[in-house]
């Protein structure tokens, strides 16, 4: 029967003030260099319950990811304000009907909220435009800063805070978002406490799967074992985003999971499947994926692309070179570059890999990015701020951000090689890349699907830590997957020479 050795953590609501305090420092900053007038609140509108279509059932409710980044509200329909002047917070709370109290409990006070929420004020959402105007010291209308910006991930505007009176106010739509988003980049103690708590209970529910899985389960069950234990021993009701379940062909197919694939094909022995699955913790996620033989035992194929040959090597090398001032252009080429190089030793490809990299073949065999900012978002915000542009070469064109590394980052490091008839297929056929295959031995790997290994990663002031803890060499997965505890007690395993791997 599984178990846990973790406890979900106490999140002090410090986290949140923190996040505030950062964002008045760093907004009083941009307009005091702009010369303009230290006042005015930064209002954001929190997210509204949803239904599902027409019906009346609701949808289970997370908050907008600013507004929990600053406030913490668990609650929907509130909205959040914060003087520039003072660095005040306060709460705008819903004025709930009396039968609130009959289906959905308890109806709080505002002094609840004040209390659990640890801010200056709390008021009802009615009342925004009489207290703002109340609490304003200056001459004229008051000035709201309002969230408006690009995510440059899914090429959404976020949505600024709308109320009934907003005439009564001057708003800027420019100012904050850019601000906003990149005090999210960079995480505090507090932040990387929930962090690494998601990542740990996460580690622990991978182990788990595998120790469990059995050849001719549905990918789905995997699934279920995962999300069963986050919740279970760790209390996240949330996951960070769907999970990608999949095995033999489908484990090519980069977003497998959704609900035209979701995760339902029966696996049999001899396949390979890639799990990527992290769990949500108070907002803050984790992202990991984690491959491995369905059986527990790696064929010499398997192990050729897997094994420190291809994507292993690539994922552990990149993380052993990552310090603040490195590019993450240059850590995804890396990538590419080894794993091209360990496809040519496996006689998959032919000719110079300098050549292959001219031509971006690393692309037909890694075509997503090498990583993301992590945090409360999966892909957290901040990739292209500051007149970044994105790459237009395959492969490159997929990264999340090209961004040197900073210290207080967390990203994510997530090589793959990947065999998908939709890239493969034109690339042999291609006048200038056909030449690069060994097109006997590709054909071997027609349905293997493919593998990615992916960690996520602090950025320290002179290195990098690795907060991700799952068997990652072949040797360890085996071992797991043959009942050995994790960590394994690595004297007791036998290496290939028969003795213990010290």
């Amino acid at each position: 029967m599984a178990t846990s050795s973790l406890a979900p953590p106490e999140v002090p609501m410090e986290l949140h003030a923190t996040n505030r305090d950062k964002l008045v420092k760093s907004l009083r900053q941009q307009l005091s260099e702009l010369t303009r007038p230290l006042h005015g609140f930064v209002l954001l509108q929190g997210g509204e319950e949803q239904t599902r279509h027409d019906t009346d059932h609701a949808e289970l409710f997370r908050q907008e990811s600013y507004f929990a980044y600053l406030f913490g509200v668990r609650e929907p329909g509130f909205y959040g304000a914060i003087d520039i002047a003072t660095g005040k917070s306060i709460l705008f709370a819903p004025r709930l009907p009396a039968e609130y109290a009959v289906w959905l409990g308890e109806i709080k006070p505002s002094s609840h909220f004040k209390e659990r929420y640890t801010v200056s004020k709390v008021h009802y959402t009615d009342e925004i435009v009489e207290v703002l105007h109340e609490e304003y010291k200056e001459q004229g209308k008051p000035l709201l800063f309002l969230l408006h910006g690009l995510n440059t991930d899914s090429n959404n505007f976020s949505k600024p805070a709308e109320f009934k009176g907003i005439e009564k106010f001057k708003t800027d739509l420019n100012t904050l978002h850019p601000i906003l988003a990149e005090c999210r980049v960079f995480k505090s103690d507090l932040e990387l406490v929930l962090i690494q708590y998601a990542n740990d209970i996460s580690s622990e529910a991978h182990v788990e799967v595998m120790r469990k899985i059995t050849v001719g389960m549905k990918e789905y069950q995997l699934e279920s074992m995962f999300l069963h234990h986050t919740y279970m021993y760790g209390g996240c009701r949330h996951c960070s985003y769907t999970c990608i379940c999949a095995t033999g062909e489908n484990s090519a197919v980069l977003h497998y999971g959704h609900a035209a694939a979701p995760n339902d094909r029966t696996f049999e022995d001899g396949d390979m499947a890639l799990l990527d699955m992290g769990a949500e913790y108070q907002f803050y996620g984790s992202d990991i994926t984690c491959s491995f033989p369905v059986n527990g035992k790696f064929t010499s194929d398997q192990r050729l692309i897997y094994n420190a040959m291809a994507v292993l090597q690539a994922h552990n090398t990149v993380i052993s070179t990552m310090k603040p001032g490195v590019n993450w252009i240059d850590m995804h080429k890396l990538a590419e570059r080894i794993i091209l190089d360990s496809l040519k030793t496996g006689c998959i490809l032919v000719g110079e890999v300098d050549d292959m990299m001219v031509k971006r073949l690393g692309a037909v065999f890694m075509p997503h990015g090498l990583g993301h900012f992590l945090g409360i978002d999966t892909h957290d915000t901040g990739g292209y701020l500051g007149g970044l542009e994105r790459p237009k070469e395959p492969g490159l064109k997929s990264l999340r951000t090209v961004r040197e590394l900073q210290e207080g980052m967390v990203i994510t490091v997530e090589p793959g090689c990947y065999f998908i008839d939709a890239l493969l297929v034109p690339a042999m056929e291609n006048l200038e890349t056909s030449k690069f295959f060994n097109c006997q031995i590709i054909g071997r790997f027609k349905s293997f699907g493919g593998v990615r290994i992916e960690s996520d990663v602090y950025v320290t002031s002179n290195g990098c830590k690795n907060m991700t803890n799952v068997p990652r060499e072949t040797w360890e997965i085996e071992a797991v997957m043959a009942g050995s505890p994790w960590p394994l007690d690595k004297s007791s395993i036998p290496s290939e020479n028969g003795r213990g791997i010290k």
